[in-house]
């Protein structure tokens, strides 16, 4: 099928610690709230690091019914009503009932680093205190990381292709990437791509401690422990949630009068083949992924705006990303300006890329550039890093086009395209 439709975003959801909805995202991220404090629940006394970006007012009985909500996992709480939000915005308030599109077109995809990871972990639990019959049979139904596909595509009786894409904290942006490509060459009309990922469980916060890929010792300040780009960084800080966003053919939006919020104009992929945890140093696959998405979309270093980094405050991370867009960017890179907005939200590493999508579009609707927090000593000398606060851009230098990287244990790297619709 040929490659020629381009595909739009009309809906989108969120819910994470920064915000029940994308505004609520939106308005926190912009106002520089950090979202990361230290962990409520008896399961962390004992752990290295006690912070992160953690849900505490969401009431899953309010979305789902009240048997169902019970044997599911909070992840896939937060990935349906995330997708509720989207559909209602894009103006499908009951999709089971009615839809613009022949369903066998309609895809679902739900990217996610492990999925439901609580549930194999308390179905342990059982089988150790009871046996085999103690293990929920729910597990085999509801434990897999693409569980929440199905659950999205039962939910709204959407019959096109439902799958889980995992690529580690690259998930996300690769979700969006491989939905804007069915529809780009004609195999789907719309997709409704999730991110999502519940990564502070015990387990999950000891093992990422155990690497030292976190930041240690802010129990007492949390708010400062997220500090990409930072020469005092120490690690990433991990937050839980998800974010949804629909998307469909430019041609569907127009025919239907539906409010498009911006095109996913480009998308690139590569592999670092480099390290289980560790970068390339030069940044090899994060610009291999970067300068695919550019020719995906037909653009020009000089073309991109802004750029919404995956800088997670990792002292290797952080550095390889700007040597990556050197590698990619050229010359241009050092003009454009960035933020890092995990300084905020936390990472919610599968999730993270879908959320950032949602960021970058509301950025370039208020022509306003998020900031990045606790940048005090700047390890990113001739770097324009947009820090301390936000940043309102004039008419003379608008920003139409936003990069969006997300970079991954196993060296996985996604980097996506956003574009504005102007009238």
């Amino acid at each position: 099928m040929s490659g020629d439709r381009r595909a739009v975003i009309t809906g989108m959801g969120a819910i994470t610690p920064s915000g029940l909805d994308p505004e609520s995202l939106w308005d926190a991220v912009r106002a520089g709230r950090s979202a990361i404090d230290v962990l409520v629940g008896e399961e962390f006394a004992d752990l290295a690091v006690r912070i992160g970006g953690q849900i505490t007012d969401f009431d899953a009985e309010a979305v789902l019914p009240r048997a169902l909500a019970r044997r599911l996992s909070p992840v896939q709480h937060w990935a349906i009503a995330a997708g509720d939000q989207a559909l209602a915005q894009a103006g499908i308030p009951d999709p089971a009932a009615a839809l613009p599109w022949d369903r066998e077109r309609v895809g679902v995809i739900a990217a996610t680093g492990s999925g439901p990871v609580d549930a194999m972990q308390a179905a342990t639990r059982a089988l150790d205190a009871a046996g085999p019959r103690g293990v929920p049979l729910t597990l085999a139904i509801h434990g897999a990381p693409d569980s929440a596909a199905a659950l999205l595509s039962q939910r709204f009786d959407l019959r096109g292709p439902a799958q889980g894409v995992s690529a580690t904290c690259a998930s996300g942006a690769i979700g969006l990437g491989e939905a804007m490509r069915r529809i780009r060459h004609g195999y789907a009309d719309a997709v409704l791509v999730v991110g999502m990922e519940d990564c502070l469980g015990p387990v999950n916060l000891a093992s990422n401690a155990n690497l030292r890929a976190l930041a240690a010792g802010y129990e007492d300040d949390p708010h400062a422990a997220s500090r990409p780009f930072d020469a005092a960084r120490k690690g990433f800080v991990m937050s839980h949630g998800a974010a949804a966003i629909l998307l469909e053919s430019a041609d569907s939006a127009a025919a239907r009068g539906a409010a498009v919020l911006a095109e996913l104009a480009g998308f690139g992929a590569a592999s670092d083949a480099h390290h289980p945890t560790n970068p390339h140093p030069e940044g090899r696959g994060a610009a291999a992924a970067m300068r695919a998405a550019l020719t995906d979309a037909g653009l020009e270093p000089t073309d991109i705006d802004h750029i919404n980094a995956h800088a997670t405050g990792t002292p290797a991370g952080d550095r390889a990303e700007l040597a990556a867009f050197d590698a990619a960017l050229g010359e241009t890179a050092r003009t454009i300006p960035i933020s890092a907005t995990k300084s905020s939200t936390g990472h919610l590493l599968g999730a993270a890329g879908v959320v950032e999508a949602i960021i970058a579009v509301h950025t370039m609707r208020d022509q306003t550039l998020p900031p990045t927090l606790n940048l005090g000593d700047p390890d990113a000398e001739g770097w324009d890093i947009v820090a301390g606060q936000a940043r309102s851009v004039g008419d003379e230098s608008p920003i139409d086009t936003v990069l969006s990287t997300s970079f991954g244990f196993g060296g996985h790297n996604g980097a996506i395209i956003l574009a504005r619709i102007t009238p």
